[in-house]
């Protein structure tokens, strides 16, 4: 558990972070996201003391983290940055062995754990590990970095936008990646990111926070979409909050008509979402899609289906 009690980051002329208080509960990802200027990444930095803070504590399972060696607090605590940062002279399975490396890990536990680390990434080693970080896509340099910072199976991961500079295509891929790496390792995770959109589809809670590090909510993303607790929160939500809602319910919990007769050519995946639903509708000349399951159709669904879904959901 990573515990804020009333932490003031200041500035000479500046509050970053003002007076923040939230937990963190163990395996859980948390989202800090806002506008620029609201202190998200230095709240995340003050975690493995990049940054320090001005008052205030910050624990780890109930200990200060000013009273760890701070070499050894940053090797224990994952961290991916969204320029991903791998040494362009060094191959993809030296990046990963970094922080092993610097453990003192044998060569032969190293080689193990980087192995490891290229399946679950979906990097196979026979293939990616001799590879320098220029032969990779943005998307494959930046699963290298997750695995970089999964090295030594740390219990907290910090990313700090780490898709923010990619493609909407490879960014969505990423994002859907790292929810299922979440699934197997199942991490305390604290993420940084300014779109909504993001925080809404990869929380468990989200802390939502103003200019100056205010923190204006700390909720589900199901809370902070129905149940807006001021005006910035709002605002900052905009016009879409309904349809963001759609992301957090799967197909898989609605019920279906069945299918009579001819069914559209256009299909929906079942293990998708509402919002996935809601875009292949879109899509659709007819207005109505499959719902299928491989080969399988399950039903059919249109915008009433969903509408009437979305509602039960409230």
């Amino acid at each position: 558990m990573i515990t804020f009690d009333s932490v003031v980051k200041r500035y000479a002329n500046s509050v970053a972070v003002d007076h923040l208080s939230l937990e963190i509960k163990s395996g859980e990802t948390v989202i800090l996201v806002g506008p620029s200027g609201c202190g998200k990444t230095t709240s995340l930095k003050m975690i493995n003391r990049l940054v320090e803070p001005t008052e205030g504590t910050i624990s780890i399972d109930a200990r200060d983290t000013r009273t760890y060696d701070v070499n050894d607090l940053r090797r224990s605590i994952g961290y991916v940055i969204q320029q991903v940062g791998l040494f362009p002279h060094q191959t993809v399975a030296e990046n990963i062995a970094t922080v092993p490396r610097l453990l003192g890990w044998t060569k032969q536990r190293t080689a193990a754990r980087v192995e490891e680390l290229l399946d679950l990434i979906a990097l196979p080693a026979a293939e990616y590990a001799r590879r320098l970080p220029a032969e990779l896509s943005g998307g494959e340099r930046q699963r290298v970095g997750v695995a970089r910072a999964l090295g030594a199976d740390p219990n907290i991961l910090l990313m700090d936008e780490p898709f923010g500079a990619i493609d909407p295509i490879a960014r969505e891929r990423l994002q859907n990646e790292l929810l299922r790496l979440q699934s197997v390792v199942r991490k305390t995770i604290v993420f940084v990111t300014h779109d909504i959109d993001e925080a809404v589809k990869l929380g468990d809670r989200v802390a939502l926070l103003s200019r100056g590090g205010k923190l204006e909510q700390f909720a589900t993303p199901e809370e902070l979409l129905a149940h807006p607790q001021s005006e910035f929160v709002t605002g900052f939500l905009g016009e879409g909050p309904l349809v963001r809602r759609l992301a957090l319910i799967p197909i898989s919990d609605v019920a279906l008509p069945a299918v009579n007769g001819a069914a559209p050519d256009a299909s929906v995946d079942a293990g998708g979402t509402l919002r996935d639903a809601l875009d292949a509708v879109l899509r659709s000349a007819e207005g109505t899609v499959r719902v299928v399951s491989g080969d399988q159709t399950l039903g059919l669904i249109d915008a009433d289906v969903i509408r009437a879904a979305s509602m039960r959901a409230r």
